[in-house]
């Protein structure tokens, strides 16, 4: 006997909507390759965050500040379930600018990003001086940041665990280290073959794999537009705090750690780690706070990205296989929230259910 949803992808994306489903009673079984695939999990900066979402597309402003707000009463919850420690701040957020062309440009987009919201999106410009009150350890070579109030970050580490080990408390079925070929619609639904020829079944079926949904999602119908974006990152050995809050590019983790991102780099399926990106990064985290110079990095990595053909998420129910939904995006921390609480919904037509219409794949047919 199936369950009622099969989950194709057990990273973040996958485990925040099966935390939801569980928490609406349905079934659920998570099928999850393992660490040799391309996980985007891996790549993710650990921010929750709101700035520089939906410049060319207000609803995925909406969408992600939706989520932000959700997030301090969702962290609280898994924390008091499992006992783990998301390490969730969440006072605001820094983004950087080098220039101040690209700092003028960004006061220009949160403006008419601002007037697309009827007014409804906070954001403050603070220059070097104002920005020395707040961040007393920043240098003077650059222009200055725009400062959200709902941004913030949390230990995605701990995070994972806690959904890991939640929904397995809830009763869901993870099924690890295999690698599902096919998926083809049943009498009860939907039929799931994995790599050793075993077959499992389920009544609806949430396609969240990543990279993997490019081949698995035209066998449900979807077009599945994404493409492989590889991320670096680096982390530096524990340091006495030097930041206080995050910012789209550098956050001082709880442990102590700084970490350093993110590029982002067209590459194919290609996840190595280059020396002269990592370099380019380390100097602008230097140029932003000098005393960077004198921190070691303890570790490096990169990981690819999914992205859309516009960067936003895509959630539509198969036209052709009725019970079947992708759900992509490459913001899957901000996100982890709104995936657990309103995406359900959505799924199983709720009339709470938020609008998620901007986000289906015909946008891609204009």
């Amino acid at each position: 006997m199936g369950s009622d949803y099969a989950i194709v992808g057990g990273g973040i994306v996958g485990l925040s909507v099966a935390y939801g489903l569980l928490n609406l009673g349905e079934t659920v079984t998570i099928f999850d390759e393992g660490d040799l695939a391309f996980r985007a999990s891996r790549g993710n900066f650990g921010l929750v965050w709101v700035q520089g979402k939906g410049m060319k597309q207000p609803a995925y402003a909406k969408w992600s500040r939706n989520s932000a707000a959700l997030w301090k009463g969702y962290a609280q919850e898994l924390e008091e379930a499992t006992g783990q420690t998301l390490s969730l701040q969440q006072d605001g957020g820094y983004g950087y600018h080098l220039t101040e062309e690209s700092l003028e440009q960004e006061i220009k987009d949160y403006t008419w990003l601002k007037e697309q919201l009827g007014g409804d999106y906070p954001f403050e410009v603070l220059r070097l001086n104002e920005l020395k009150k707040e961040e007393p350890n920043v240098g003077t070579n650059f222009a200055g940041a725009v400062y959200h109030p709902e941004d913030g970050h949390v230990n995605s580490l701990q995070l994972f665990r806690a959904l890991a080990k939640e929904v397995r408390r809830k009763g869901a079925k993870l099924v690890t280290s295999v690698t599902i070929q096919k998926v083809e619609t049943a009498a009860s639904g939907f039929r799931l073959t994995d790599d050793s020829g075993k077959v499992y079944e389920s009544e609806k079926l949430v396609l969240s794999a990543g990279l993997g949904s490019m081949k698995l999602g035209p066998l449900l119908g979807f077009k599945a537009p994404i493409r492989p974006q590889r991320g670096q990152v680096m982390i530096t050995e524990k340091i006495p705090k030097l930041m206080n809050r995050p910012s789209d590019t550098l956050r001082q983790v709880n442990e102590g750690g700084v970490q350093i991102g993110a590029s982002a780099e067209e590459v194919d399926l290609d996840d190595r780690e280059t020396p002269a990106t990592l370099a380019k990064l380390a100097r602008e985290a230097i140029q932003i706070f000098p005393d960077l110079a004198h921190v070691k990095t303890v570790r490096s990595w990169s990981a690819l990205r999914i992205m859309s053909p516009d960067g936003l998420p895509i959630y539509q129910e198969s036209l052709t296989c009725p019970g079947a939904f992708p759900v992509t995006c490459h913001s899957g921390i901000t996100l982890s929230a709104a995936h657990a609480r309103l995406l359900p919904l959505w799924m199983e037509g709720s009339h709470t259910a938020p609008e998620l219409d901007p986000f289906g794949e015909d946008r891609f047919n204009v």
